[in-house]
């Protein structure tokens, strides 16, 4: 392999779990919740693959600060609004993983808009926010593959991550306004 394709691997890598987000949503879109279930943790097992290549052999790139969120962001809001089209979670949780990605997107976008670049930097709580919304999507669409029943610990995971994705909200939101100075 040429030297390219190494340096570029964990590029290559996130642009894969890109192409993977719209045949996930196809697949929860024709209820194949056993292909969908498989992609998914296929594309999140990739997230945590580029990212540790990039780490450990010093590939990181400007492109892959940019373009993994994004893909971070593609797969996670399409797979809760394909799960609440589909009636499987509920939609206020939806709206609520849609509207924190689009809230700090917003930020970030104002903050270039009026030249006070942002730096772009996950904070701890938005990892662990991030970790979350992979498992409980992944124990979603094991939970319609396999044919299980959670009962109340589905309830209580769907509270979870609502609280988590909120209070990553408000920490990226609290950053945002010290560094506009508001």
């Amino acid at each position: 392999m040429s030297v390219f394709v190494y340096s570029s691997l964990p590029n290559l890598i996130t642009l894969g779990r890109l192409v993977l987000v719209p045949i996930i949503v196809a697949m929860i879109s024709a209820q194949r919740w056993e292909a969908a279930c498989f992609i998914f943790i296929l594309a999140g097992v990739s997230d945590a693959v580029d990212g540790w290549i990039a780490k450990t052999f010093d590939l990181r790139t400007e492109l892959g600060a940019y373009l993994d969120p994004v893909a971070d962001k593609a797969l996670l809001v399409s797979i809760y609004v394909a799960l609440a089209v589909e009636a499987v979670v509920p939609t206020p949780l939806a709206i609520i993983v849609v509207a924190r990605d689009v809230m700090i997107i917003g930020a970030v976008m104002i903050s270039w808009l009026m030249h006070r670049p942002v730096e772009i930097r996950p904070l701890w709580i938005s990892k662990f926010n991030t970790a979350a919304q992979i498992g409980f999507a992944a124990l979603v669409l094991g939970v319609k593959a396999f044919r299980l029943d959670l009962g109340a610990g589905f309830s209580m995971a769907i509270y979870g991550v609502a609280a988590l994705t909120l209070a990553s909200l408000a920490a990226y939101l609290t950053a945002w306004a010290r560094h506009m100075s508001l």
